[in-house]
């Protein structure tokens, strides 16, 4: 009989194979993801007469699905993706539809816009589909799995076959609708209807019975599917670092960060575009996105480096302009005024809590005048301090609300999304199979 693996959401199966590990799913998952969950493969009244302990069989990775979707978009499965990967398999379902009606003369459905499949999705909570299990081939078998959905028109889905529905449930019939695209897609709509659903992968069953080590059951994103992050200077290194074990610890294992001012493997000057440049020339497959400060050198670097095109897996941005920056304090040799500090001064250390370590308020001090640009360069006083400040925070100090996160967590949001597109322009529709294979 052998053993299945699965990657299941609340029941559903989205993706299985039998006596091997199949897809790595290891990505989607992190260490504390792994407990042991039970298992319907595993026949516990034997483990009870036995005296054995089941727990190494029911071994798993486990994890909210709205605790996925981050790490699904890092990996290219946003809504973006879904929808384009949904309307290449519609595209690709009505050529076959059309041959078929060129020999048999049969009508093409009109099939569902991806607006109306995800409404049909999200209308549908899984929770709320009768998961009771029905034996039956005869008719009356076939409209009680099909439930709720015998009487819509089925033939609107695309690869929708009456004749190869497996299903022996309301809910696993609707997984059959769903299941078209790949499994992360499919999690990836799912997951507005159904974000509390565990997503498990369960591999004790496949290990126990000898078809594949545990060593093969590894979670954390793989090295080709991290970021590589280089920015000008040590500060920005630390500080993002520790903003994403914070802030974002779901998925903080798909970053790895270069100070290009100490770490620059080109000879000439250490700077990012130089860096850049180097790493453009020898075609490395890397995902790399270079951050540029929003200061007046932060942008006269980004301006140089948008002159260059860039293969897709490399991206360029300067830290967000803030509303909070444009009317704060900066001293020059006329007085302290109030100015708009962004793409002139505000740095990394700007983002940061400024009313935090008991320092006089927060100020700018001009510098240099950046003679192409026609502005000048300013640096924040005590930055220092404050990026000590910053670096002493935990999430147990986090937790009363005094260390105020916003603007640093605009930095993140800005390098999340940079990353989530990067990933998703660099997936091909021509990778879309018609059957999934998955």
């Amino acid at each position: 009989m052998g053993t299945e693996i699965t990657l299941d959401v609340a029941g559903v199966s989205v993706t299985y194979s039998k006596n091997h590990r199949g897809i790595d799913h290891g990505s989607i998952f992190q260490e504390q993801d792994r407990r042991a969950v039970k298992s319907d493969q595993l026949d516990y009244d034997w483990y009870e007469t036995e005296g054995e302990d089941p727990t190494a069989s029911e071994m798993a990775f486990t994890r909210p699905l709205s605790h996925v979707v981050p790490r699904l978009e890092l990996l290219g499965f946003n809504l973006e993706r879904v929808r384009r990967e949904y309307e290449a398999v519609v595209q690709n379902w009505l050529e076959e539809r059309q041959s078929l009606r060129d020999e048999e003369d049969e009508p093409t459905p009109e099939l569902m816009s991806f607006v109306e499949f995800a409404e049909f999705v999200k209308a549908h909570p899984l929770d709320r589909l009768d998961d009771t299990f029905i034996s039956g081939s005869d008719d009356a078998s076939k409209a009680k799995i099909r439930g709720r959905f015998a009487g819509m028109q089925l033939e609107r889905f695309p690869l929708y076959r009456p004749y190869d529905r497996q299903a022996y449930s309301e809910r696993t019939f609707f997984g059959g609708l769903v299941d078209i695209l790949h499994p992360y897609s499919v999690l990836r709509i799912l997951a507005d209807a159904n974000g509390d659903a565990p997503v498990v992968w369960q591999y004790g069953p496949l290990v126990e019975g000898g078809y594949a080590p545990e060593r093969e059951f590894v979670p954390h994103a793989r090295r080709t599917e991290t970021f590589l992050i280089a920015t000008e200077g040590s500060s920005d290194v630390h500080i993002l670092k520790h903003a994403l074990a914070l802030l974002r610890p779901g998925i903080a294992d798909f970053f790895r960060f270069i100070d290009v001012s100490e770490s620059h493997p080109f000879s000439g000057t250490g700077n990012l575009v130089k860096f850049a440049e180097g790493l453009a020339k020898i075609d490395v497959q890397n995902q790399v996105v270079f951050v540029f400060d929003n200061d007046a050198e932060g942008l006269d670097a980004h301006q140089k480096l948008s002159a260059l095109t860039l293969p897709a897996n490399m991206r360029r941005i300067m830290l967000p302009e803030l509303d909070a920056f444009r009317a704060f304090p900066a001293e020059g040799p006329e007085g302290l005024h109030s100015s708009d500090i962004n793409r002139r001064a505000a740095a990394i250390e700007c983002y940061l809590d400024l009313d935090v370590g008991g320092y006089p308020p927060a100020k700018v001090l001009w510098t240099n005048y950046k003679k192409g640009l026609g502005i000048y360069q300013g640096a924040l006083e005590f930055k220092e301090s404050y990026t000590k400040e910053f670096l002493k925070q935990t999430p147990e100090t986090l937790s009363d609300g005094s260390y105020d996160v916003r603007k640093i967590e605009a930095v993140l949001d800005l390098l999340i999304a940079e990353c989530t597109a990067m990933a998703v322009d660099q997936w091909d529709p021509a990778e879309v199979e018609l059957r999934d294979n998955y």
